[in-house]
C-alpha cells in the first residue's frame, strides 16, 4: 500500500506524460474496484467489465482530481457511477415455467422456507437506495468491518454506522409491509 503523498507523486507523474505509471494505481486498487462493483451488480463479468470502465475512466478525468478527498474516495465515486450505469442497463431473466424442472427434495419444506426468506429479504433490500444496501451487503454480508466499510464508501465512520443503523430500521419496516402483505394473500 502506498501512503497519499506518493500517490500524488505517481499522479503528478502520470500526468507529466508518464502513463504507463498508472498500472500502478490500477494495481493496488484493482480488488477495491472489483468488490465494490460486484457488491453493486451481483455478476462477476458485468463487476470486471465496470471496474475496467472505471479505470478508464478515471484515467481520462484525473487532470480533474482535486486532493482534497483521497484518490481511493474519488475512485469508489467512479466505480460506483459506472456500477450503476451498468445495473440500469441490465435487462431482467425470465425463466420459462413450462420448461423448467422441478426437483423434489427430503428437504423441500426447508428449502421452500430458506427460498421465502431470501426473497422477502431481497425485495425488502431492494426498496432501499443503492448507497444503503451497499453499506449494508459490505458490512453484514461480506462481513467488512466499519472503517473499510467507511473507506470504501468514502465516508466516516460514525457516518456509515449511522448509514446502516437507519438502513436497517428501513429494512425491518421494508420487511414488516411485504409479510403483512404476504399474509393477506394466504
Amino acid at each position: 500500500m502506498i501512503t497519499t503523498e506518493d500517490e500524488y507523486l505517481l499522479i503528478d507523474r502520470i500526468l507529466a506524460g508518464e502513463r504507463e505509471l498508472y498500472a500502478t494505481l490500477v494495481n493496488n486498487y484493482k480488488r477495491y474496484a472489483f468488490t465494490i462493483a460486484m457488491k453493486v451488480l451481483e455478476n462477476r463479468p458485468d463487476a470486471e467489465e465496470a471496474a475496467q470502465d472505471a479505470f478508464i475512466k478515471a484515467f481520462h478525468y484525473l487532470k480533474g482530481f482535486n486532493r482534497k478527498a483521497k484518490f481511493s474516495t474519488w475512485l469508489y465515486r467512479i466505480v460506483f457511477n459506472v456500477s450503476i450505469s451498468y445495473k440500469r442497463k441490465q435487462k431482467p431473466v425470465f425463466q420459462n415455467i413450462e420448461t423448467s424442472i422441478i426437483e423434489y427434495s427430503e428437504r423441500a419444506d426447508h428449502n421452500t422456507e430458506q427460498q421465502d426468506k431470501n426473497l422477502f429479504i431481497a425485495k425488502a433490500m431492494n426498496k432501499l437506495n443503492e448507497a444503503d444496501r451497499l453499506a449494508i451487503q459490505l458490512f453484514y454480508i461480506k462481513e467488512f468491518n466499519l472503517e473499510e466499510v467507511a473507506e470504501m464508501m468514502g465516508q466516516n465512520t460514525n457516518t456509515i454506522k449511522v448509514r446502516i443503523h437507519r438502513a436497517r430500521m428501513r429494512l425491518a419496516d421494508e420487511l414488516k409491509l411485504i409479510l403483512k402483505e404476504e399474509a393477506l394473500t394466504l
